[in-house]
Parts: C-alpha cells; sequence; structure tokens
C-alpha cells in the first residue's frame, strides 16, 4: 500500500498503481538504447574496393555503361564519380530504390591505375493511409469538427540501409571490368554506318593496263644472186698463158 498527501489528508493508493509508476518514471529517466554496430568489423577491403589498369576517365566510362546496360537512371555523371538509381516493385505495396555511387581515384604511386569504390544504398517504401477530418468554421461558435473523414495512399520511406551482399558488389565489379576492357580496345570501335553516316568507301585505283610485247617482223630470207656466166676471174698478173708454155 503506498500513502501520499494531498492538502493535509492522506491518500491511499493500490501497491500495483504505486509499482507501475516507479517503473515509468524509471524508464523515463533511464539512458537511451544504444545502437548495436557489432556487424561493421571493418576487416573486408575488397567488397567495395577494386583496381584496374585505367585511368580515372576510362574507369568511370566503363561503370556508367554497365550501369546504363542494366536500366539504371543515371543522376551525377562526371570523370572521377558515376552515380545511378533503379527501382523494384517486391509487392504491391512494398517499393525498393537502389543507388550506387562509383567513386574512380588515381593511384599516384602506381603510375595509370585507378582504385574503384562502390557503394549501394537501398531505401524501402511501403503503402500508407493517411486520414483527413473535414471542419467548417460557424460565425459564433468557431471551427466545428465535422464525423466525416477520408484517407489518402500515400508511399513512406520504412528503411534504409547500405548493403553489404559481397555477391551484388562482385557481378558488379565483373560487368564494370568487360566494359573496361572493351573500352581499351579489345573490340572494335563503333563504325559510321552504325551512327547512320554514309560509308566513305576508298577508291580504288584502276587495274595496270596489260603490257602487250609488239610482234617481231620476220623478215624473209634474201634469195642469193644468180650466178653471172659473162663474169669470168681475171687472171693473176704475170700469169703466162697455158698455150704459150
Amino acid at each position: 500500500m503506498f500513502i501520499a498527501f494531498s492538502s493535509g489528508r492522506p491518500v491511499r493508493f493500490p501497491a500495483a498503481s504505486a509499482l507501475a509508476a516507479a517503473l515509468l518514471l524509471s524508464g523515463c529517466g533511464g539512458p537511451p538504447k544504444r545502437v548495436s554496430y557489432e556487424p561493421e568489423a571493418f576487416d573486408s577491403t575488397t567488397t567495395h574496393t577494386r583496381s584496374y589498369s585505367a585511368s580515372e576517365g576510362q574507369t568511370c566510362e566503363a561503370a556508367r555503361r554497365a550501369l546504363l546496360s542494366q536500366g539504371y537512371m543515371l543522376t551525377a555523371s562526371n570523370i572521377d564519380l558515376v552515380t545511378a538509381r533503379k527501382s523494384f516493385q517486391p509487392t504491391g505495396e512494398m517499393h525498393v530504390e537502389v543507388e550506387l555511387r562509383v567513386v574512380c581515384a588515381s593511384e599516384v604511386a602506381k603510375g595509370s591505375r585507378t582504385v574503384t569504390f562502390v557503394t549501394a544504398l537501398q531505401d524501402r517504401y511501403a503503402l500508407k493511409k493517411v486520414n483527413n477530418s473535414a471542419s467548417v468554421g460557424v460565425g459564433a461558435i468557431g471551427s466545428l469538427s465535422l464525423p466525416y473523414s477520408s484517407s489518402d495512399d500515400a508511399m513512406v520511406k520504412i528503411a534504409s540501409e547500405t548493403l553489404t551482399d559481397e555477391g551484388f558488389y562482385d557481378r558488379f565489379f565483373a560487368l564494370l571490368e568487360r566494359f573496361l576492357k572493351a573500352q581499351q580496345g579489345s573490340e572494335p570501335s563503333v563504325s559510321p554506318a552504325t551512327l547512320g553516316a554514309p560509308v566513305a568507301r576508298p577508291l580504288s585505283a584502276p587495274p595496270p593496263l596489260p603490257v602487250s610485247t609488239p610482234p617481231v617482223p620476220v623478215m624473209a630470207p634474201i634469195p642469193a644472186a644468180p650466178p653471172n656466166p659473162s663474169a669470168a676471174p681475171l687472171p693473176a698478173p704475170n700469169a703466162v698463158p697455158e698455150t704459150q708454155k
């Protein structure tokens, strides 16, 4: 039994009521409940980080293309930062949005290498009903509330957390590396025909004219001159005829 004095007269309260009041007072004056950060062990440096042999611009450009290929909507994009969001609808009354933030930082000590940091933030929204009451103003009385009420459906954020699933980040880094290799020249570049421009075909040199050797005229053999009977060989000088011998 608990006894209190009010205006000079004792007032009796049941013991159960006194115990409940004591517990209520102790709860209001006690220290607030602390949030446990035990899962944050700071022991992993590979879940959100990868290093590539490329410049900052090339790495963030590969990240931008990787996010666009998966249906993410870009909210920011420059040489060292890319952010994008994507919406999901798990159930009819639940809405989820995932925002990826990619930061590209150059490793000066290692030359043309870039370390990439990726963080995914997930926001969850639920469909809630908001009650609205109607009131009218009366001149003599003032404001008068009517029993009529209406409700509107609204999406209210109910949770927000950073994704820590290693498999999620491994898949993203693998896709980023594929686009990075394609950007560095392992795949053919876009041709003008892909962009709708006419293709300028190189002019081919005319075929060389066939070189023909002019025919060599065949000369007929020169006939030998017929013998001249009148032309007798002249006798040698100082020769004695055979009749005088």
